[in-house]
């Protein structure tokens, strides 16, 4: 993919006939990786992996004139940034109490990550919240833990995407898992609404 970069950078300023272009290229990755992540979610899901890559696209490409792409690794991070908040707003659309948002919150295991991926929208939002928490501290470690639960990707893939070494990955994806078992088992995982 060589002309990536020089799409996203055109469409990004704003050029339509670059939009068009890039997405027959990256538009087949993004589905397959959405299809996989809807795959995981709950049955009865009203949200369709079209939908989600669709979304996520708009927003990458339909998004600020200024930004710039380093690559094919930065778009693929920022598309797993664009489905983690678009299943985030989903989940929070869904815990309304229109929508019969009062059930209770459940502690997520963070040794099940990715391996038993959000089946709960509550889920999905305690681990929104604490990545908001993680990033603070260690931001490539979040963006590990994005790439794996909400995007679905291997480790290598996660590595490749970050640009890092897949052992840095895996130490990033060790110490994540370990900072997230700390911050549940602390208690910080409960608002005071539990």
């Amino acid at each position: 993919m060589p002309d990536v970069t020089r799409l996203l950078n055109a469409a990004a300023a704003g050029d339509p006939k670059a939009a068009a272009e890039l997405l027959p290229l990256v538009y087949h990755e993004l589905r397959k990786l959405a299809a996989a992540k809807m795959a995981e979610e709950r049955p009865g899901q009203t949200l369709q992996a079209t939908a989600l890559v669709h979304e996520a696209y708009a927003r990458l490409a339909g998004g600020d004139p200024d930004a710039r792409w380093d690559g094919r690794g930065h778009f693929f991070a920022a598309a797993a940034e664009a489905m983690r908040r678009i299943l985030v707003d989903a989940a929070r659309r869904k815990e309304t109490l229109k929508r019969g948002g009062e059930r209770e919150r459940q502690v997520v295991d963070p040794d099940h990550l990715p391996v038993d991926p959000p089946g709960d929208p509550l889920e999905v939002l305690a681990i929104h919240e604490a990545l908001e928490l993680l990033a603070a501290e260690s931001p490539r470690k979040a963006e590990v833990v994005k790439l794996r639960y909400f995007l679905g990707c291997t480790m290598a893939e996660t590595a490749e995407i970050l640009g890092v070494a897949t052992k840095t990955a895996e130490e990033d994806w060790t110490y994540a898992r370990a900072w997230l078992r700390r911050w549940w088992l602390r208690g910080r995982g409960k608002t005071s609404a539990d």
